[in-house]
């Protein structure tokens, strides 16, 4: 690749990126090819947080496992931070430059102690022991976990354990982290505060996030929003632009979030309202005057 063109990528750029599941018989024949990434383009700029939507088969969680080198492309090219993941020798520094967390924080966490799993890849990386135990003291405070560090894991809720997953990564100073479905096994309160640690990270720390998700309220306040479909890129804007399009969501069985669901009723009941309404408190600043101007003089304040 040119310098001119590492200049101008941002963190992570997918070209043409094609990947299949290919099934084989017992003799290696080929039996079955399923196309999961079907031509994407995508580049994604260093710093922004970015959510990528899609029902289950559309692609997004083959896109992420392409990021981190887990899988390579079929065909066309994937970068992170300029380094092509289909080169052998540089998947080290990928990892090391975007980690990775799973839906199951169980899966990711190995040690006996909160601290010793936090500080696992750091020494796997070959830091120095001083080194380390900063690094563990700083991602556990960026994560709100450090009272909790002499703890077991198993006796965390689920999101705590996740919280203490995204420290472990944050530990070996990735440049960006890709987030598969991360709260998938968490009740709503789990939900929400492993999100805002994922938020405050992106706006304190600088670093890339990449949220693969269904859940429709979780990426509202994302930069950006790429929804796949079938392996595809097809819709790609900022939440109020996608959550704007209600029907084209529903075209690709998608939701939207339950308060912009509600404008979206009512604004085809009648009531004046601006698409992509994303809060309760944007609905409610909205209908006073909406009602206001359908019954004139019949709203009492």
């Amino acid at each position: 690749m040119r310098e001119t063109e590492r200049a101008i990528m941002g963190i992570i750029k997918a070209s043409r990126l094609i990947f299949d599941y290919i099934r084989r018989d017992e003799d290696e024949n080929v039996e079955e090819i399923d196309r999961a990434i079907d031509n994407l383009d995508v580049d994604i700029e260093k710093g922004s947080f970015v959510a990528i939507l899609g029902h289950n088969g559309s692609g997004k969680s083959t896109f992420a496992k392409q990021i981190n080198g887990i899988l390579t492309p079929t065909e066309g090219t994937v970068w992170v931070s300029g380094m092509n993941t289909a080169d052998e020798e540089a998947i080290w520094e990928i990892r090391k430059k975007a980690g990775m967390v799973f839906q199951n924080p169980d899966n990711q966490i190995i040690g006996n102690v909160v601290e010793e799993d936090v500080g696992f890849g750091p020494e796997n990386m070959g830091i120095p022991t001083e080194d380390i135990w900063r690094r563990v003291d700083e991602s556990l405070e960026a994560v709100g976990m450090t009272a909790y560090r002499y703890k077991s894991p198993n006796k965390l809720s689920g999101g705590q354990k996740q919280r203490v997953a995204i420290a472990g990564v944050m530990a070996m100073r990735p440049e960006c982290i890709i987030l598969d479905e991360p709260t998938a096994m968490l009740d709503p309160n789990g939900r929400k505060e492993v999100i805002k640690t994922v938020r405050e990270l992106n706006q304190r720390e600088g670093i890339t996030v990449l949220l693969i998700t269904h859940y429709m309220e979780e990426v509202i306040e994302a930069d950006r929003v790429i929804v796949m479909d079938d392996g595809k890129l097809v819709m790609d804007g900022t939440p109020r632009e996608i959550f704007s399009r209600v029907d084209q969501l529903k075209s690709y069985r998608l939701d939207v979030p339950q308060v912009t669901e509600l404008a979206y009723e009512l604004k085809k009941a009648g009531i004046d309202l601006p698409d992509g309404i994303l809060s309760q408190e944007e609905l409610m600043s909205c209908l006073l005057p909406a009602f206001e101007k359908k019954f004139p003089g019949q709203i009492i304040r």
